[in-house]
């Protein structure tokens, strides 16, 4: 008859309850009911202030009153955001660094940069879209420019004279494509973001710039700058009298913008869908409702997959339009 070692007994009785520990971590973890249990950040490619931190604030207020779990921003503005997705990308893959972006780092970079240090399909995985909305043509109240018929035909009085900012592809792309479909020169002034823009703007040293609504409209309606034309083919909501590009004559003109959030490839599918769920719902939050009114853009949510096949038409579509305008890839 064999009598067991009360030692051994002990130890394999612990080891069997550590390996089950551990196996019910991990399966709680594939399941996504524990997620989230502990802070999580949202990684911004833009400056505080900007339309895309603004939006990730409403957010993570909504996030945070529904998990009771922190959620903290971490802004990365420069190198048109390769650097907050670079940093999501080198994540943890777990769901707790979640990039909140636009069209320019997913749809616009590759199109715009040689070389990219991440790749905006392989290195994430989509979770959700967040919202849309267009940008507005601004200048100097103090300019004399009073709609866009009379900053075109200065431009084209004085090529290569006038300037216009940006701080985002998107702001950068709609400036473009203004110069390639009216047929004017105007120079290309880049920024780490569209608020460092509107500071040179408001200080005269550039012309105009085309930039979201959340970060030109209050310098509107403070009477700081003057309104000429709206981005897209739809008049905005907040500037009911301000006539789209098109309008104004510019044909064809159409350029919006979009955001989104990603997670770095390999998070556990059920904790994408928890990811999901929350910014679905935080989307409808008296904060991010009232960004989007601010902001004159409107939520927009999808599925991952719907994300995805989104993403790819979209790339397709800011390539050809970058090509149309003639812009190099740096």
């Amino acid at each position: 008859m064999r009598h067991s070692n009360p030692y051994f007994t002990r130890r394999r009785t612990l080891t069997a309850m550590a390996l089950a520990g551990l196996s019910l971590t991990s399966w709680a973890q594939a399941q996504g009911t524990d997620f989230p249990s502990k802070t999580i950040t949202f990684s911004v490619p833009f400056a505080a202030g900007s339309a895309t931190d603004q939006l990730a604030r409403a957010l993570a207020l909504a996030i945070t009153a529904e998990t009771k779990q922190p959620v903290v921003i971490d802004n990365k503005a420069g190198a048109s955001g390769m650097l907050s997705a670079q940093t999501v990308a080198r994540a943890a893959p777990d769901g707790y660094t979640v990039l909140i972006t636009t069209n320019t780092t997913h749809a616009a970079n590759e199109h715009l940069y040689k070389k990219l240090p991440y790749d905006p399909v392989k290195d994430f995985a989509p979770i959700t879209g967040l919202g849309k909305g267009g940008q507005v043509l601004v200048v100097n109240a103090s300019a004399p420019y009073q709609n866009v018929g009379d900053l075109l035909a200065a431009a084209k009085k004085a090529p290569g004279k006038l300037s216009f900012g940006s701080g985002s592809s998107s702001s950068r792309v709609a400036g473009e494509m203004l110069k390639q479909l009216a047929g004017v020169d105007i120079l290309h002034v880049p920024y780490k973001s569209n608020p460092l823009a509107i500071t040179d703007l408001l200080g005269g040293q550039i012309d105009l710039m085309i930039t979201d609504t959340s970060t030109g409209v209050p310098q509107i309606k403070a009477g700081k700058l003057h309104a000429l034309g709206y981005s897209t083919r739809k008049r905005s909501a907040q500037l009911p009298d301000v006539p789209t590009i098109e309008e104004a004559g510019v044909k064809g003109y159409d350029m919006g913008y979009w955001f989104a959030a990603y997670a770095p490839a390999g998070t556990p599918p059920a904790v994408v869908n928890k990811l999901n769920q929350l910014l679905t719902r935080a989307t409808q939050s008296t904060g991010a409702k009232a960004f989007f009114d601010m902001a004159g853009s409107e939520a927009w949510t999808t599925t991952p997959d719907e994300l995805a096949k989104f993403q790819a038409a979209e790339t397709q579509k800011w390539g050809k339009v970058i090509k149309a305008a003639g812009i190099e890839a740096e």
